[in-house]
This record gives C-alpha cells, sequence and structure tokens, in this order.
C-alpha cells in the first residue's frame, strides 16, 4: 500500500518538472521578445520624432535590445 503512493508521487514528479522547465524557458523567451520589441518601437517613434531620413535610432536601438535581452538571459540561466 504504501509503495504504491511512492510509487504515484515519483510518477506525479516527473511531469511537474517537465512542466517547470517549459514555463521556465517560455516565459524567458516572452521576455527577450518583450524587450527586444520595446526598444524597437521606441527607435521607430524617435526616428518619426527627428524625421532623419535614415533609421538610426531604430537600427541602433533594436540591436541595444537584441543585446540586452542575450544578457539578461544568459545572466537569469547562470543565476537559476
Amino acid at each position: 500500500m504504501m509503495e504504491e503512493q511512492e510509487n504515484k508521487k515519483d510518477q506525479n514528479k516527473i511531469p511537474d518538472k517537465g512542466l517547470q522547465s517549459f514555463a521556465k524557458y517560455s516565459g524567458i523567451a516572452f521576455q527577450m521578445a518583450g524587450i527586444i520589441l520595446l526598444a524597437t518601437f521606441g527607435g521607430i517613434k524617435l526616428d518619426k520624432l527627428t524625421g532623419w531620413e535614415t533609421p538610426v535610432f531604430t537600427i541602433v536601438l533594436s540591436l541595444l535590445g537584441v543585446f540586452a535581452a542575450i544578457w539578461i538571459t544568459i545572466r537569469d540561466l547562470i543565476k537559476k
């Protein structure tokens, strides 16, 4: 009787770990996408305000957004 309960507990732990990993990594992906989109959107808005022909702010801020997203992701993965 006790062995059956322990086996059920062990079986329940395996899917939970997979679900936790899925939630963790999908959360990181959404965080990265959010950072990049906000930086790019800010660059577009700044380019519209300045009225320059070349989209300097869009290019610079989108690249900074990508690097910031990668840096934050690596920091989070090392920390956890």
